[in-house]
């Protein structure tokens, strides 16, 4: 199996001079994901919590409801990368091999592979009301991230997923040079544990694109903070699946998108959302 994380040679240029040393730097490696033998989709991402990621990616995808209708999964080791070999029972594959894919995605592509506009921008799971939280929990919860990223504290150079509540704090984190990879390894290890995702929030370290908002959706968190700006699609999805989209979250402050009721009164500055 591959580390996470490598350190390399470098030359760097600082101040004016230029010196020798070493950086970690995070691994990327090719993951295939195969069904019952055959290949679905290939990936390139972070060789960590591979197992979580084959079973997220296979929820958020639609190719199974629940992580125990995947009857084995086995993680190989091959000449290019790594392969996540999962069985599922006949009928559910054979109504897969419907979308097979055989493509090769980017770094933590989200929509490679899709075959039709239809499908590209399908609906989201529609999410239960949850709970509302107050501007200064959704705050405490962004700047609890970054000590419990491991890879990129050695790194700076992976994203992260976690999923938080007022009650628990941080209750799973995962990383990925591929964000949508980080955000499937999340839903992974949240349904294999069977948490209970209406009272929490999912919190990402990068923008947010329309399945970035789809997989947030499949796993029924109906809030969702973001670094980093939305696209206009991922807020008009957010808008339908019923989930308050939050995202420019800094350290003074976030801009809520959708479903603002869900965010309890703060600051309201004339002409924005942004809430301090």
């Amino acid at each position: 199996m591959y580390d996470p994380v490598r350190t390399v040679d470098r030359l760097a240029w600082r101040d004016g001079r230029l010196g020798d040393g070493t950086r970690a730097i995070p691994e990327e490696t090719a993951l295939a994901l195969t069904y019952n033998g055959g290949t679905y989709a290939v990936m390139m991402g972070t060789p960590q919590n591979l197992d979580d990621f084959a079973i997220g990616f296979s929820l958020s995808e639609g190719i199974v409801q629940a992580p125990e209708e995947i009857s084995s999964l086995e993680i190989v080791d091959v000449d290019d990368g790594i392969e996540l070999r999962m069985w599922l029972a006949e009928e559910k594959a054979s109504r897969l091999n419907d979308r097979r894919r055989h493509i090769a995605g980017p770094t933590g592509c989200g929509l490679c592979g899709i075959d039709s506009i239809a499908e590209a921008v399908r609906p989201a799971a529609i999410v239960a009301r949850g709970r509302s939280f107050a501007p200064r929990e959704l705050m405490t919860a962004m700047a609890s991230i970054s000590p419990l990223q491991p890879i990129n504290v050695e790194t700076r150079a992976v994203h992260a997923a976690a999923f938080w509540t007022p009650a628990a704090g941080i209750v799973a984190l995962r990383e990925d040079v591929g964000r949508h990879n980080a955000l499937d390894k999340l839903a992974g290890v949240l349904a294999q544990a069977k948490v209970p995702t209406s009272e929490g929030a999912v919190l990402l370290t990068s923008r947010v694109s329309v399945e970035m908002v789809q997989k947030t959706a499949a796993i029924g968190a109906p809030v969702m903070v973001a670094v980093s700006a939305p696209t206009a699609l991922a807020v008009r999805m957010a808008e339908t699946a019923g989930i308050t989209l939050v995202a420019v979250a800094r350290a003074d402050g976030f801009e809520v998108f959708t479903h603002q009721d869900r965010i309890t009164p703060g600051t309201r500055v004339q002409g924005t959302a942004h809430v301090a």
